[in-house]
């Protein structure tokens, strides 16, 4: 199964100058409990932006389109067909970023979890594609309101393939 984790903001901004679009210490730990033991697939950017890459205690798999390009911990792939065959027979395997990968990946996702952060960034540069009702329905969604470590009310949200 392949599936997408990201925190998206109310006008699906993902990112700015290739960072996350705020610090949500909460949104951190879930990704981490989620992923950890897992295999994460990434673009070349999004590993680079890692405080610690590779992952730890991940399997990290990185799409990038130079041929040969090797990275310190990571496996290289060098298209999302090879990507989708180097997870074959995992159970669950993450799509983590960036956004040119998300949206080649939601093609072939079969679930996605969705930190909805109750905020939008007019400045971000980085964006998820729309959740289409049409493809995806919702199965759990948990809202939380802001608090001292995280400045803005979010909600976890995961939705399963129609």
């Amino acid at each position: 199964m392949i599936s997408i984790i990201v925190a998206v903001a109310e006008n699906y901004a993902i990112g700015k100058k290739g960072d996350l679009l705020c610090h949500m210490p909460a949104d951190l730990k879930h990704f981490k409990e989620i992923t950890s033991g897992k295999t994460v697939m990434m673009g070349e950017r999004t590993f680079f932006s890692l405080p610690k890459h590779p992952l730890p205690n991940r399997r990290n798999i990185v799409l990038t389109d130079v041929k040969g390009k090797t990275f310190e911990g990571a496996e290289a792939v060098y298209s999302i067909e090879e990507m989708v065959n180097a997870v074959k027979g995992e159970e669950e395997a993450f799509v983590i970023g960036g956004g040119m990968v998300y949206r080649q990946a939601m093609e072939i996702a079969d679930k996605l979890y969705i930190t909805h952060i109750h905020h939008s960034w007019e400045d971000a540069d980085t964006f998820f594609p729309e959740i289409k009702e049409s493809e995806w329905k919702l199965l759990s969604a948990e809202r939380h309101e802001a608090d001292e470590k995280n400045p803005y009310a979010y909600t976890y949200a995961e939705y399963g393939r129609r």
